[in-house]
This record gives structure tokens, C-alpha cells and sequence, in this order.
């Protein structure tokens, strides 16, 4: 490797780089998924976004999924704003 050349997706630090943000993502999404199932709302497609682990950068995102319109509603009360359409 060339002195102060990127490391690769493929380079040891590239893999070690993604598997530190795959453990703070998943581990991120347990502590919202507990959040939330303490409010009572449950999110069915919670989970780290697959398509995003493989890659070195930017970091996996986390895929909130569809919900019902009920459940929707509930985050809305829930969040700052309350839902008013603040932007």
C-alpha cells in the first residue's frame, strides 16, 4: 500500500471501519426498537438497511419500514412538535 493512499473496502481497516458502524447500527436499532415498544408502537421493517453493510462508507442506514397509518399517528403524538406540520 501506498503511504497515505485511502484504504480500500477491501483494505483491513475498510472492514474493521464498516463492522464497528454494522455494531453501532444494529445496536442503535435495539435501543429504538425498545424505545419505542415502551410507547407501545412496534415498527415490523426496524432494521438495518442490508443493501448498506457491505459498504465502507457512508455507514449502514437504518430502515424504519412501513407502518400503519394508526402507528403513524402515534409516533406523531409522540415526537417533538406533536405532529402540528413544523418543519
Amino acid at each position: 500500500m501506498v503511504k497515505g493512499s485511502p484504504v480500500t473496502a477491501n483494505g483491513a481497516a475498510g472492514k474493521r471501519h464498516s463492522a464497528e458502524c454494522v455494531g453501532e447500527a444494529e445496536e442503535t436499532v435495539e435501543q429504538l426498537r425498545a424505545a419505542l415498544r415502551g410507547a407501545g408502537i412496534t415498527l415490523p421493517s426496524l432494521r438495518v438497511d442490508p443493501l448498506m453493510i457491505g459498504r465502507e462508507a457512508p455507514c449502514p442506514l437504518v430502515e424504519l419500514g412501513r407502518c400503519s397509518v394508526e402507528t403513524a399517528a402515534r409516533l406523531a403524538v409522540l415526537l417533538p412538535g406533536r405532529g402540528e406540520g413544523k418543519r
